[in-house]
């Protein structure tokens, strides 16, 4: 919608100008008058037209003014000056000013309709170019601090340390200086309790970007903390400040999230003797920290060691108990799937030490029991399962308590309820509704630019991954994979309009870590490599 203002002070010249110009032609669908330059700039900011077709002699404030006026506050506006006077001085400041054209009276309406075209033209086309650098502009303000937590997390894990990498870092935060002490703390929001993730159900990232808002608040310029961009869902922090011990700042940290979620989080932590050589390790043994902490034993929230288990407790493995799970799956009895659990939560009990590493890997068994029980019908279907080229697997929830720690009763429930689920499975009667898969698909929508696994998503739907794979493709005609890609490369596309971001850099920033694969997908989807549709948008 294309909107003008008409500025003369002899009305029967604004009239003429309405009746010689083809304004429907032309896509203009609003028209207004002023008399003069200060009645003009009321009705511009009322209106906000595209155009201003102006005369330059008028009473109070004249074209010249107007146009001055223009050229300052509403550069976008495109004018076009109709005067009774060939006056070089009116035509000169017609162009410093940036008007379009300037046409003699009486007006010929060939002459005005060209003139119209042109302006017409002209602001269509940077409207345009404002609308791309605006969705360019949002794109990289979401990613940006995607970006910094990708340097980041590249430098804790080894690989980041070049001077490149550095100086990007430290032209935006604070970090410690190059040899000096640092301490590293690691936190993951899957150690939370169901009803702190059930609250952030379909949206772990609110919780993660809260957390690390309040770390970054009271670690201020002593300390960063942000996202792993390697391992979904873990939050790391450093810490530099030698005047206050690591211990009394987490303790702050855990009163602000408690504040704010009313949940207190367990961390794992460690030191580097030397900033960033030693960042690897220390993070290494932060996080070795954490997932192997005692659920049985507490209240302690800060982690150094690496918890040692006994002999005995190290050699109880979840698949010994295949056989008996799978009989109670079959019969379809509440009772029997009841006791099954109740005789491998008894000899769990009976451990010294249970840790979320633990937890994690019985899940794992899990996962391999009951695809191996459900092979032959995944097999019928003939559907192979697609190898999404990311494989990092988000932990699924654990059956802990609101202070972190084990809850016997919700793990129950979590076995019994895949009991049950198995059990519908192996008798031929379950069934999913397509809604479902729709969810599956906004979850990519919101995460494509994370590290995302066939694995990860049958974790947080509750699905095998052979169903997931062979119910996406049916519903949407393609593969999750390629439905994961186009995404991306959509999102790509805008952030290529930038010539000041490298396509490596753009690669990560939309979730491929490997630049070359990302340009095979581009090419794939776009029959031109992302430096050729760089130059193409460029030129």
């Amino acid at each position: 919608m294309i909107k003008v203002l008409i500025v003369d002070d002899e009305i029967h010249v604004r009239e003429a100008i309405d009746l010689l110009a083809d304004w429907e032609d032309h896509g203009i669908t609003e028209i207004y008058q002023a008399a003069d330059g200060e009645e003009a700039e009321q009705l511009i900011e009322e209106r906000k037209p595209q155009i201003v077709i102006t005369d330059m002699r008028m009473p109070r404030r004249n074209g010249m003014e107007l146009l001055t006026w223009l050229h300052t506050h509403k550069p976008e506006i495109k004018v076009l000056v109709i005067s009774g006077y060939d006056d070089f001085e009116y035509v000169r400041h017609t162009i410093r000013s940036g008007g379009i054209d300037y046409i003699l009276k009486p007006v010929d309406p060939v002459t005005l309709n060209e003139a119209l075209d042109k302006a017409v033209h002209a602001w269509r086309q940077e409207e345009e170019k404002r609308q791309r650098l605006t969705n360019q502009n949002i794109v990289m303000n979401q990613m940006t601090p995607y970006y910094m937590d990708r340097l980041l997390s590249d430098l804790v894990n080894g690989y980041g340390t070049s001077e490149h990498v550095m100086n990007q870092l430290q032209s935006r935060i604070t970090l410690p200086e190059r040899g000096a002490p640092c301490h590293v703390a690691v936190l993951h929001d899957a150690q939370f309790d169901q009803g702190m993730l059930t609250k952030f159900r379909n949206r772990r990232q609110l919780l993660s970007f809260t957390l690390i808002n309040i770390c970054n608040e009271l670690l201020k310029d002593q300390g960063v903390a942000f996202r792993n961009m390697d391992k979904p869902g873990e939050m790391i922090m450093l810490y530099w400040n030698s005047q206050m011990p690591l211990d009394d700042v987490l303790a702050r940290i855990n009163d602000g999230f408690y504040l704010t979620v009313r949940r207190h989080a367990h961390f794992g932590a460690a030191n580097a003797p030397v900033f960033p050589q030693d960042l690897p390790k220390a993070y290494t043994n932060a996080a070795q920290a954490l997932w192997s902490r005692n659920l049985l034993t507490g209240p302690c929230c800060v982690h150094r060691e690496r918890a040692v288990e006994s002999e005995g407790s190290r050699n109880l493995r979840l698949s010994s108990y295949e056989e008996k799970f799978r009989v109670a799956a079959l019969s379809g009895s509440k009772e029997r799937m009841n006791e099954a659990t109740s005789d491998w939560l008894h000899d769990v009990q009976e451990r010294d030490l249970v840790s979320p590493e633990h937890l994690n890997r019985w899940n794992s068994e899990w996962d391999w029991i009951q695809y191996h029980w459900t092979e032959n019908e995944v097999k019928s279907t003939q559907e192979p399962v697609e190898d999404i080229e990311i494989s990092q697997d988000l932990p699924s929830a654990l059956p802990l308590n609101e202070e972190g720690m084990m809850c016997w009763g919700q793990w129950r429930e979590q076995i019994n309820g895949r009991l049950h689920s198995a059990s519908r499975l192996l008798t031929q009667i379950h069934s999913r509704d397509n809604h479902i898969i729709h969810d599956i698909a906004q979850f990519l929508d919101r995460h494509y630019h994370e590290e995302i696994s066939l694995q990860q998503i049958a974790g947080q739907f509750f699905l095998s991954r052979e169903y997931i794979s062979r119910k996406f493709k049916q519903e949407f005609g393609v593969t999750l994979s390629d439905y994961l890609g186009r995404i991306r490369i959509t999102k790509a596309k805008a952030l290529l309009l930038n010539p000041q971001l490298r396509i490596a850099q753009i690669a990560e920033m939309v979730g491929y870590q490997d630049e070359k694969y990302f340009s095979k997908v581009f090419k794939k989807l776009e029959q031109r490599t992302p430096n050729e549709y760089r130059k193409e948008h460029l030129a």
